[in-house]
C-alpha cells in the first residue's frame, strides 16, 4: 500500500505565491504619484490580482478538500484491508480449531478401537475392527496407520480351532442307549447320578478367535481390491471403498482362506506366513516390494494373471498343493515386469497339475517330493509339471 505524500511539498509554494501577490497589491496600493491613465491601468492591474489571488486561494482551497478527501479514501482503504486481514486470520484460527478438534476425535476413536482389539471378548474385539474399517474409510489420511494395526493382529500367533469330528449316527446312537441304561440303574437302585461334565472350553476361546480374524482378512481384502480394468486406472476414478496405496505387513501371519483377486497394494510382505485352505492372489497387482520367503501354501494358491513390477521373492516357499478344488498351484498368465526368484521352493504333490513363472520347472527328489529350478533356456509359456 502506497504512503501519501507530505503536504509540504505544495503548501509551501502555493503560500509563497499568495504572499507574492498580497505584497504586490499592497505596493500598488501605497504607490503615489500616477496619473489618471496610469491610475486606472494600475486599478486594472489590482483587479486582476486580486482575482488571481482569489483564484489562488479557491485552488488552495480546492486542494485541501482533495487533500482531506485522499486522507479519508486512505484510512478506508487501511481499514478495510486491516478488516479483510483480520477476518483471514479468524477463519485460519478457526480451521485450525476445526482440524485440532478432528485429529482429538479420531484419536480417541482410534485409541478406543485400538483398545477393543485386545479385549477378551470375541465380540468386542469384533466391535473394535468395525470401527477401525469406519474410521479408516472416513478419515483417508490414517488409513495406512490401520492397515498396519489390522496386519499387526493378524501377526500375533494363533492356534486354528480342531476340525470337529465327522458326523457318526451309530457312534451317536450307542452313546444315547448308554446314557439311558445308566439313567435307569440309577433309578431302580436310588442313586444319584453325578452331573454331566461340563464340555471344556478352548482357552482363549479358538472359535470366536477366528471370526474375529477372518474379519479381519475381510476388511483388509475389501478395501484392497480394485475392479477397474488395469488399462484405465489411470482413466475411471476408483471405487470410494478402495484405499489405494496400502502397504501390507503379514509376516508369519496365520491366514485362512485368504483372497486377495483383483486387489492393488503397493508392498506385501508374507514372509514365514502361513496360508492355511486356498490362498487367492488372481489378477493382482503388486508394484512395490513383495516377499513370500518361507511362506507355506497348504491348499490350492492362483496367481493367474498377477503382475509384479517389482522382483517377487518366493525362495523356500512351501507349496503344498493338497488341494480341496480341481486346482493346484498357478502362476498362468502372470507377468514378473523383473524377475521371479523360487529358489529352494518345495512342491509336496508334483504329481498334480500345476503352472509355474515362465523359466521355472519341477524337478522330482528322490523322497519323491518337488524342488523347482531353473531353465536352461527359457522359451515359450510358463512349464508345467
Amino acid at each position: 500500500m502506497r504512503t501519501p505524500r507530505p503536504a509540504a511539498w505544495w503548501i509551501v509554494p502555493v503560500t509563497l505565491l499568495v504572499g507574492g501577490v498580497v505584497g504586490g497589491v499592497a505596493w500598488l496600493l501605497l504607490g503615489a504619484g500616477w496619473s489618471a491613465a496610469e491610475a486606472t491601468a494600475r486599478q486594472g492591474a489590482i483587479q486582476t490580482a486580486l482575482a488571481a489571488g482569489a483564484g489562488v486561494g479557491a485552488a488552495v482551497t480546492l486542494m485541501l478538500a482533495f487533500r482531506r478527501q485522499r486522507h479519508q479514501e486512505h484510512a478506508a482503504h487501511v481499514n478495510a484491508y486491516l478488516a479483510e486481514r483480520n477476518a483471514a486470520l479468524a477463519e485460519q484460527v478457526a480451521d485450525n480449531t476445526k482440524h485440532d478438534a478432528t485429529e482429538r476425535r479420531v484419536t480417541d476413536l482410534y485409541t478406543k478401537a485400538a483398545e477393543q482389539l485386545g479385549h477378551d471378548k470375541a465380540a468386542v474385539r469384533l466391535a473394535g475392527l468395525y470401527a477401525l474399517e469406519r474410521l479408516a474409510q472416513d478419515n483417508p489420511g490414517h488409513r495406512q496407520t490401520i492397515v498396519n494395526v489390522i496386519c499387526a493382529y493378524l501377526r500375533m500367533p494363533y492356534t486354528p480351532p480342531e476340525p470337529a469330528p465327522a458326523p457318526d449316527p451309530e457312534r451317536d446312537r450307542k452313546a444315547a442307549l448308554r446314557a439311558a441304561r445308566r439313567r435307569y440303574q440309577a433309578a431302580r437302585a436310588g442313586v444319584a447320578l453325578p452331573a454331566e461334565p461340563v464340555p471344556r472350553q478352548e482357552n482363549g476361546d479358538r472359535e470366536g478367535e477366528l471370526q474375529v480374524r477372518l474379519t479381519a482378512q475381510r476388511v483388509l481384502t475389501a478395501h484392497l481390491r480394485d475392479d477397474r480394468p488395469a488399462d484405465q486406472r489411470s482413466t475411471l476414478p476408483a471405487a470410494p471403498a478402495f484405499w489405494e496405496g496400502m502397504r501390507l505387513d503379514l509376516t508369519g501371519a496365520i491366514l485362512i482362506d485368504f483372497g486377495l483377486t483383483s486387489g492393488h497394494v503397493a508392498t506385501a510382505i508374507f514372509s514365514k506366513a502361513t496360508f492355511t485352505g486356498t490362498a487367492w492372489f488372481s489378477v493382482m497387482t503388486f508394484t512395490g516390494d513383495t516377499r513370500f520367503n518361507r511362506a507355506t501354501f497348504t491348499g490350492d494358491v492362483s496367481f493367474n494373471e498377477a503382475t509384479f513390477t517389482e522382483v517377487a521373492w518366493f525362495d523356500r516357499v512351501t507349496f503344498n498343493g493338497d488341494t480341496r478344488f480341481d486346482g493346484g498351484i498357478w502362476f498362468r498368465g502372470a507377468t514378473f515386469t523383473k524377475d521371479a526368484w523360487l529358489n529352494g521352493a518345495t512342491v509336496i504333490n508334483p504329481a498334480k497339475r500345476h503352472s509355474w513363472p515362465d523359466g521355472w520347472l519341477v524337478k522330482i527328489t528322490p523322497e519323491g517330493t518337488g524342488r523347482l529350478i531353473r531353465k536352461k533356456a527359457v522359451n515359450g509359456p510358463a512349464g508345467e509339471a
